[in-house]
């Protein structure tokens, strides 16, 4: 039994295999609940997340989790991914908004677990063991999901950098003293890929970009702050604007490497997360592993919380160079956890790295795994083959 919402995930998860059955939940789009009163959201899975925002917007209200396919992913899949996006870096991600769901056990059983209330600890966190599982612990049928005022008007500040290094090094001095509602990263492969694709004029020869936004009061003095962190970190040149167009102009952008980058060849996407210090050290070694395996690595992401999404392209039916690529995958995955990351950020462990999720996971913490996905799916027939290690 393969849940599988709108098949955007890229690891994987909803692939289905042989003797499967699909259970796909796309027409499950209805928002059952908005309870401005308590602020939370009760809707069917098979929304997509930009949908629901706009549905909630009509009441005043703000659903934050934002990935950057939040077009075309459904709110089902975020659950199931325990997905981010772009603010998570000040509101959280999938988890810290999920109150309660409806779930489908293994055996046909329907619970709803959760809460509607703000606290809540009453026996086992049933609700966030179920959020990023990928469906191989059951199917989520509703998601009570928490939700806060509409932000005001951000200020954005863009940070331009000749070396990717100092880069790095600036996202520590800014997490440090100040909380951006957006701290997100391109390199100059991202930032290239994207101009070649739909010239915006951006720099293509800087080293990379940094893009925050503050949306509290004392928006523009923050964000000017930012930009001295920056400039002492290394930035060759900083902009602050508090224009909305042109602060949607500037996040389009780096919502946009994923197309552009897909239109310049067959692309491999990794998802690797780092504690803050080590992003410097971690983006000059994933440029080693390009230059290693003669492989263009496209890096961005959501530099405020240490997510990277090194992008492999390799020339379309260039079967050499896949080969290469998918050698330079799991190196990207070793440099993670050599710099006390993990091999997924938000994207899911899926199928993809269902092998390496064994080295990141202690012979104890794999045993753990087995016994809950036996408790609760003693028989094996849900997502079989996914996100758990050696099951």
């Amino acid at each position: 039994m393969v849940p599988r919402g709108a098949g955007s995930g890229l690891s994987g998860g909803s692939n289905a295999i042989d003797g499967s059955l699909v259970v796909c939940v796309e027409k499950m789009r209805d928002v059952l609940l908005v309870d401005e009163g308590n602020g939370y959201v009760e809707t069917q899975p098979g929304i997509y997340n930009t949908e629901l925002r706009e549905h909630v917007a009509q009441h005043g209200l703000w659903y934050a989790p934002d990935p950057a396919s939040k077009d075309f992913c459904s709110i089902g899949g975020n659950v199931n991914t325990n997905a981010g996006g772009l603010c998570c870096v000040k509101y959280g991600v999938t988890r810290d908004a999920v109150l309660g769901l409806e779930v489908v056990l293994a055996d046909g059983r329907i619970t709803r677990m959760g809460r509607k209330t703000i606290k809540g600890v009453a026996g086992y966190d049933l609700t966030g063991l179920m959020v990023g599982s990928e469906g191989t612990l059951g199917i989520v049928t509703m998601a009570r999901l928490r939700l806060g005022p509409i932000p005001p008007t951000p200020a954005t500040v863009v940070a331009v950098f000749s070396d990717i290094g100092d880069a790095g090094r600036a996202v520590s001095s800014i997490m440090n003293e100040l909380r951006p509602s957006m701290l997100e990263l391109m390199d100059n492969a991202s930032i290239t890929a994207v101009e070649e694709w739909r010239s915006m004029g951006l720099d293509t020869s800087a080293g990379a970009l940094l893009i925050g936004q503050f949306d509290s009061p004392g928006a523009a003095s923050d964000a000017r702050r930012l930009g001295e962190l920056c400039e002492a970190a290394g930035a060759s040149e900083t902009f602050v604007s508090e224009d909305p167009e042109e602060a949607e102009m500037l996040v389009a952008a780096r919502r946009m490497v994923i197309p552009a980058l897909e239109s310049a060849g067959d692309w491999l996407l990794d998802d690797v997360a780092v504690p803050r210090t080590r992003l410097a050290d971690t983006m000059v070694q994933i440029q080693e592993v390009a230059a290693r395996h003669e492989v263009r690595i496209a890096t961005f992401g959501h530099a405020g919380d240490g997510n990277l999404h090194p992008t492999i392209v390799t020339p379309r039916g260039d079967a050499d160079a896949a080969a290469r690529a998918l050698v330079a995958f799991d190196e990207i995955l070793d440099v993670a956890l050599a710099n006390e990351g993990t091999i997924t950020g938000e994207h899911g462990v899926g199928s993809l790295k269902r092998e390496a999720l064994a080295k990141e996971l202690d012979d104890v913490q794999i045993d753990l795994h087995t016994r809950i996905k036996d408790a609760l799916d003693p028989h094996g027939i849900l997502n079989p083959g996914k996100a758990i290690p050696r099951w």
